[in-house]
């Protein structure tokens, strides 16, 4: 198994950060079969194409919210890991169980 789980949706509330923002979130390691994805599909030819990451942040995005890591973007990367047989991967991880959104709990 690649991932702890596969989503459909983000069950977190909207955040709001902008590219600007991920990228001022330092990247850290963080294992595949941590990670619930947020897509059920992708498109293959995208994660086959030879510049499928080139475009974007160089770091997928992951939310920790009630203790679960979700991958918001960057699964064509996390998958490219995988298939290199790769078990971690370098991330961006916003912490909503840290961050206060201005949302009643």
């Amino acid at each position: 198994m690649i991932f702890k789980a596969v989503g459909n949706g983000k069950p977190y509330p909207e955040h709001g950060l902008s590219s600007g923002d991920w990228a001022r979130i330092p990247p850290r390691q963080v294992r595949l079969d941590q990670l619930i994805s947020t897509k059920r599909e992708l498109d293959l030819q995208s994660l086959l194409a030879k510049d499928s990451t080139f475009y974007g942040d160089l770091f997928p995005h992951v939310v920790l919210w009630k203790g679960d890591l979700y991958l918001e973007d960057g699964l064509h990367r996390a998958l490219r890991a995988a298939l290199q047989q790769r078990l971690v991967l370098h991330a961006r991880i916003l912490d909503l169980d840290v961050v206060d959104l201005g949302t009643p709990t």
